[in-house]
């Protein structure tokens, strides 16, 4: 072989070589598989799909803005997955076995053989203006198969069964069970409608509160109305009322209806729900229907009773909710004083400048909101106020926000006025309504009515190691310890009794994070009446740089715990003293009994 004929030939394997690289690495292979009844058929091209069952009416579904809409036998929406699950069967639906034309025309009745001359179901869908029909006929022996004929091809074809089972069988199968799908529809009107009585709730805004506007207006129970509405969402229709079975709406109990619950955008019905009567057979149940639809439809009755309930049910039956965040907040009380909100979270006493105690504030925001009241008279006048009391009111607070980032200027949200007492109650009102309300007098006492009473109540700090001694006075008798150093105590000279070293260096840390159970009065004109004297028990705390902390403690309060008194900012606080660490003063600072 010479050289010329040896580069052709391996030319030739060359190209031999790479043609079957690529063609093996980039060529596509062939579809394997069992093959489908509609190749061509993609679900999201179908504009229309209608069935029929036996010898029934057409059920005909339409696509409409990416949903479907049932327009035959009846006007209703359909069940988006219920059409879209027999269309991806549809889709995916593949041959058992082929009878091919040629074998179908060795059977001159073949229609009626395999049961298309009465066919099981019909199915035609629209892709545009081009329709394909499906026909289902006859199972197979068995049963788990079907014969199915698509209307223009000239095989017939053996298929799963199964189809069946997503093939609606009546249009209740189709029709949405969605009663009251509110979602999507903007509306700030509420009107429930029962014969002569009309109860209206509305709201500025789509996050505001809902308020009652007929008859005496009021603040409605929001969280109530709110509840309501999402259970509208999932309240189903149980059944279809046949079409062949109307007669007129007022056999139903819909003209006119018992009662109607309509959801409006100002003026304008966006969602009319209409109520009759209970079916004969069946009272839990009751006609209804949306106004703008023709069909007639059964709901549970229960799901709807609330609705129908007393104008009184939709009232908010709480004084005050604080729902938005509070810059200030306001009191005329026994004095007048204001808890400004700071930028920490703590709170400010003014103008008396002194810390508010965080539980204490916790505990008054809480009473607030837990206020429940009964409604006195609807709409009252100048005398009614002042006849209740609420004219000058005997207690006020005010309810303030900030009106924007970093402004120092408040805007009220609320402003609260209590007047008389009247046995266990108080008159009580919002000067925004024009209600009196009463309140429970025991739950009003929660609400503080001097500034005093918010003050934090952590007495002083100081450590362990800042204490020089302890001067103990009791019975006219005097006792000093001596802190040398940790756990290092001893008596001072001149007094005398058994010292617990562990006992008092554990015990100093209480005192000097001391904090009030609760503040029971302020100054010392009633000093006396809470059980103090001269010469009664008292106990001081010697620190290094000079300085003392003094508590004296008093008789015992109606909770048990003792009263206690201080000196703070040059003025008399009284107090009830925690019970747990009183029993340690009476054992470790107290003076003895009898001096040897």
């Amino acid at each position: 072989m010479n050289s010329k004929s040896t580069w052709f030939w391996a030319l030739v394997a060359a190209a031999l070589f790479a043609f079957i690289y690529f063609y093996e690495r980039h060529a596509q292979p062939p579809e394997t598989g069992p093959a489908k009844v509609l190749p061509g058929l993609r679900v999201s091209e179908i504009s229309a799909v209608a069935v029929r069952i036996g010898n029934q009416l057409k059920i005909l579904a339409v696509r409409t803005n990416q949903s479907w809409q049932l327009t035959q036998p009846v006007d209703y929406p359909a069940q988006n997955a219920s059409v879209e699950n027999l269309l991806a069967a549809l889709e995916k639906l593949t041959i058992v076995t082929p009878i091919t034309a040629a074998e179908l025309r060795k059977r001159p009745k073949a229609d009626e053989e395999f049961g298309f001359s009465s066919p099981q179901a019909a199915l035609i869908l629209y892709r545009g203006e081009q329709p394909t029909q499906i026909l289902l006929g006859a199972r197979t022996a068995p049963g788990d198969q079907v014969f199915l004929r698509v209307v223009g091809v000239e095989d017939i074809f053996v298929v799963d069964a199964t189809l069946f089972t997503v093939i609606p069988r009546t249009v209740d199968d189709w029709c949405d069970r969605a009663f009251a799908d509110w979602t999507g529809l903007k509306f700030d009107r509420i009107t429930v409608t029962s014969g002569a009585k009309v109860c209206e709730l509305q709201r500025d805004g789509t996050n505001q509160p809902w308020r009652i506007t007929r008859l005496t207006p009021a603040r409605a129970n929001n969280a109530q109305v709110e509840d309501l509405l999402q259970k509208l969402l999932i309240v189903r229709v149980n059944q279809f009322v046949p079409e062949d079975s109307k007669t007129d709406l007022e056999s139903y109990g819909l003209q006119p209806p018992d009662f109607e619950l309509t959801l409006s955008a100002g003026t304008n019905s966006v969602l009319d729900l209409q109520f009759g009567k209970s079916p004969t057979n069946d009272s839990a149940q009751i006609f209804a229907r949306r106004e703008n639809r023709n069909a007639i439809v059964t709901v549970g009755k229960e799901q709807f009773e609330a609705w129908r309930s007393p104008l009184e049910t939709f009232r908010d039956h709480h004084l005050v909710a604080v729902t938005r965040a509070l810059d200030a907040i306001e009191v005329h009380g026994d004095d007048n004083f204001t808890l400004q909100h700071q930028t920490n979270g703590s709170w400010l006493v003014q103008p008396q400048n002194f810390l508010a105690d965080s539980n204490s504030m916790a505990g008054f925001l809480a009473s607030l909101g837990n206020l429940q009241v009964t409604l006195v008279k609807g709409v009252v006048t100048d005398p009614d106020l002042a006849l209740k009391g609420l004219v000058p009111p005997s207690r006020r607070f005010t309810l303030k926000t900030a009106t924007g980032p970093g402004d120092a200027t408040n805007t009220t949200i609320v402003q609260l006025d209590f007047g008389a007492t009247n046995e266990d109650r108080i008159y009580a009102r919002r000067t925004d309504e024009e209600s009196v309300y009463a309140v429970s007098l025991e739950e009003f006492k929660r609400l503080p009515s001097a500034s005093w009473l918010m003050r934090n109540r952590r007495i002083w700090n100081f450590n362990v190691n800042d204490v020089a001694g302890v001067t103990i006075q009791q019975f006219g008798r005097t006792r000093r310890i001596i802190r040398n150093g940790p756990h290092n105590w001893s008596l001072a000279p001149g007094s005398q009794g058994v010292i617990n070293d562990l006992a008092l260096e554990e015990l100093t840390p209480q005192f000097g994070a001391l904090t009030a159970a609760a503040w029971t009065d302020h100054g010392g004109q009633n000093r006396a009446g809470y059980g103090f004297t001269d010469h009664g028990h008292q106990v001081t705390f010697e620190l290094k740089d000079g300085s003392q902390r003094t508590v004296e403690f008093g008789g015992e309060a109606p909770s048990q715990f003792p009263y206690a008194a201080v000196t703070l900012d040059g003025e008399t606080w009284i107090f009830e003293f925690p019970w747990d660490l009183y029993q340690h003063v009476l054992t470790h600072f107290s003076a003895p009994l009898i001096i040897p």
